[in-house]
């Protein structure tokens, strides 16, 4: 893939689409060389190359810098991790193992509520789906939850008053991750692994039709 020509938006809808559930890579590979890109086309293209990659890592790494930040705030913890959770959310992939993990735990208790649990179906014309399938969480669309846990979290943040310490941890993350990103040499098997998700994502359209 020729990373410098994927704009900011498709990267964005691939790391919507993509497994996020993949474990983060190893730290030997994720600190292992780093050299000054020569040109702003290869720092854009590796930029976006490692950010698709270390998607994992970086978001790990975020949370923990939040984690640091509220070493004695407790109530802003929990609203780190239902921020965390809210923006998870917008993964396809998550939200579709979430609802289904929650679903299974639920059956094993009340399998009528479990059933109320379950997506609508997509009504189908001619083999193919009539419209694109939406995102739905233990039955209902994916932008309630997105909504109800981001609206608690900001409840939190705003009781227990950690909004600037909020900002600065996220802006130090966000600031180590493009540092990172920007003189991480991108190695033979991120292209691998970004040509095997290639071929899943072609895969997966061929397979609906």
């Amino acid at each position: 893939m020729d990373w410098g020509n994927v704009t900011a938006e498709d990267l964005i809808d691939a790391l919507r689409e993509v497994d996020w559930s993949s474990p983060p890579r190893p730290l030997s590979e994720f600190f292992s060389r780093f050299t000054i890109p020569r040109s702003y086309a290869k720092w854009n293209s590796r930029l976006k190359c490692n950010f698709y990659y270390y998607r994992t890592n970086y978001f790990i790494m975020i949370i923990f810098i939040l984690g640091l930040g509220f070493l004695r705030r407790p109530l802003a913890i929990v609203a780190a991790a239902l921020t965390a959770l809210s923006i998870a959310f917008l993964n396809d992939s998550f939200a579709g193992t979430f609802s289904e993990k929650v679903t299974r735990t639920v059956r094993q208790f009340s399998p009528h509520l479990a059933a109320k649990m379950r997506p609508p179906l997509t009504p189908v014309i001619r083999g193919r789906p009539s419209a694109k399938r939406a995102i739905h969480i233990c039955g209902r669309p994916r932008w309630v939850f997105v909504f109800i846990f981001s609206s608690v979290s900001f409840i939190l943040w705003f009781v227990s008053c950690g909004l600037l310490t909020v900002l600065y941890a996220v802006a130090i993350g966000l600031l180590a991750t493009v540092i990172h990103a920007s003189f991480r040499t991108p190695n033979l098997k991120a292209r691998l692994n970004t040509f095997r998700e290639e071929f899943r994502a072609v895969w997966r359209n061929y397979s609906e039709l």
